[in-house]
């Protein structure tokens, strides 16, 4: 049973790893800013007693709408 879980764990990690190489830049930098946002979200709504998920959900949010923002940034200042 434990080998079958890992083999399980294993193939999902490889297929959402596969799944992100053919991202552009910009695709990346709002993902990045999505996963980073989403991370903050939970951590804020579990340590303040509120929804860890609803925090997680606005975070992703506003994570994504960060790297959209910064990538923006870059290319206007190329």
């Amino acid at each position: 049973m434990k080998i079958l879980r890992m083999s399980v764990i294993f193939l999902i990690v490889a297929s959402l790893i596969a799944g992100c190489a053919g991202l552009t830049p910009r695709e990346q930098r709002v993902l990045s800013g999505g996963a980073i946002g989403a991370g903050a979200g939970a951590a804020i709504g579990a340590i303040t007693g509120h929804s860890v998920a609803t925090g997680a959900a606005i975070g992703a949010a506003a994570g994504a709408l960060g790297g959209l923002i910064v990538d923006e940034s870059r290319r206007r200042h190329r």
